[in-house]
């Protein structure tokens, strides 16, 4: 028998969807329903390497895990990965299936609702229910044509819509009632309902606004959720939460700084160590200076990495850097971080734009020549001090030198990994996820004289999904929002 389904859909990005699908995909997990999670398409530098060998958006894996399965490559079958303003790698089913400009992309879409029609007819054949989320706003009707990811997804498949506005952020009225406007009719028939997310204050003075906009729209109201301040901790999606304001954290043991570049990936890195109470963790934009009291710094993945180490050079981010290490810092790179650090970056052909080469910081004797065959696959094994870890590596490219002789890990199948400098002050390796493992985040706070991890980083991610979902059974009629499912 066929699962059900429903949509959600948002008036804008950042309104909450992905958190309020993760949620719900926990509250009907205890529940004892198998709920699988599915984004059509989703557009993000913050990945996933699933259990089937291929990549899916951070969220979707998010919302796997709440829902008690393993991600799957079909829970987000279109995945674009942004590598310029304009263009994008595009991975189909977890694989590269190529590149294109946002122009092009648009009249690739019908050929990509193949794929988008089986992964979303093989979940619908294992699950109960299948959550499904949108992609951006529902409104954005100038790209309504071809469209795989909102109202064209929902109309070809017939699953219906709960609407998600975002009340933090002001007009949360005029954002549904304006979507109801601006949607083709069929469109906006599929709308059933709508919730109101990220409310603060006494909900008793917004009852008349719910009342107001299902007036307006016709739609039914099934819940205005409060401000859930822990969604904070868990790893996001969407490049906007590294703007979010952070508590300044008073007695911390160790300051780490990132500078942050235009093509950031893979930055639910940084969020284990963000999360320690004896690390605090500095994002530095350009226009801002890197902190000379910083004992590490770090230099994240990237989609795009020699236009962000352009972006890092005219920033002045590379003075900083040298300046820190004559002070005596260490420095650690992450991936595209990793191939920033070396002397050379070649790029042959033309993997992130026009083929060529560019030289690198030259503060590990490495070069890397970017390929197009993609490394997608879980890491474990032991770093040079002794520590083991698991995570995994997602990455173009092959880095090789004499630094490479002082690894950084060696890999359960006994391959070396990573690189070294001679003084040991500048370490980079491919592995992403090192610091979600509580091991290594203690070793490298031993390694500053820090303490010890004052949390089990994992277990943490499941308890505020366990509160996520309970705030959520709270907030918002799930009853009656099933009754709507089909």
């Amino acid at each position: 028998m066929s699962a059900r389904a429903l949509m959600f859909q948002g008036t804008g990005s950042d309104v909450g969807k992905s958190l309020v699908v993760a949620g719900l995909a926990r509250a009907l997990h205890l529940r004892g329903l198998k709920v699988l999670p599915f984004k059509p398409q989703n557009m993000s530098n913050n990945a996933a390497v699933t259990a089937d060998g291929g990549e899916i958006g951070r969220a979707q894996a998010l919302q796997a895990r709440a829902a008690g399965v393993a991600p799957s490559v079909h829970m987000n079958p279109v995945l674009l990965k942004p590598q310029s303003e304009v263009g994008a790698q595009i991975v189909v089913q977890g694989r590269v299936y190529g590149k294109a400009k946002a122009a092009d992309y648009q009249v690739l879409k019908p050929e990509l609702m193949g794929f988008v029609q089986e992964s979303f007819a093989r979940l619908k054949a294992e699950a109960d229910i299948v959550l499904v989320e949108g992609a951006g706003s529902a409104a954005e009707v100038n790209l309504r044509e071809n469209d795989i990811a909102n109202m064209g997804f929902a109309r070809a498949f017939d699953v219906p819509i709960i609407l998600i506005g975002d009340i933090d952020r002001g007009g949360v009225i005029a954002s549904l009632a304006g979507t109801k406007a601006v949607l083709d009719a069929n469109d906006a028939g599929m709308i059933v309902g709508f919730l109101v997310n990220k409310f603060r204050g006494d909900p008793a003075l917004f009852a008349g606004g719910m009342t107001k906009i299902a007036e307006i729209t016709g739609w039914q109201a099934l819940g205005l959720i409060p401000f859930f301040a822990e969604a904070r901790a868990l790893p996001a999606e969407d490049a906007l939460a590294l703007d979010a304001v952070r508590a300044e954290k008073r007695g911390a043991a160790l300051k780490i700084a990132v500078p942050i570049l235009p093509h950031i990936a893979n930055f639910d890195d940084l969020d284990p160590l963000d999360a320690e109470p004896a690390i605090e963790l500095v994002r530095v934009r350009p226009g801002q200076a890197l902190p000379g009291d910083a004992a590490l710094m770090i230099l994240p993945g990237s989609k795009a990495t020699l236009s962000d180490l352009k972006a890092l050079r005219e920033a002045g981010f590379d003075i900083d850097i040298a300046a820190h290490l004559r002070r005596g810092g260490m420095l650690l790179g992450l991936c595209g971080g990793y191939q920033m650090l070396g002397r050379v970056l070649h790029d042959p052909d033309g993997i992130e734009g026009p083929p060529g080469t560019a030289q690198g910081l030259g503060l590990l004797d490495v070069e890397t020549t970017l390929s197009s065959e993609k490394r997608l696959e879980p890491a474990r094994g032991t770093t040079f001090d002794g520590a083991p870890f698991s995570g995994y590596e997602m990455h173009m490219g092959v880095t090789d030198g004499p630094d490479c002789v002082r690894t950084f890990a060696t890999l359960e199948t006994g391959t070396p990994e990573g690189a070294m400098s001679a003084d040991g002050r500048v370490i980079a390796t491919y592995v992403h996820g090192l610091f979600a493992d509580d091991r290594q985040r203690a070793a490298w706070l031993a390694r500053f004289a820090a303490g010890a991890p004052q949390i089990a980083y994992e277990a943490s991610v499941d308890e505020i999904l366990d509160r996520l979902a309970a705030h959520l059974v709270a907030h918002v009629d799930i009853d009656t929002m099933l009754t709507l499912s089909r």
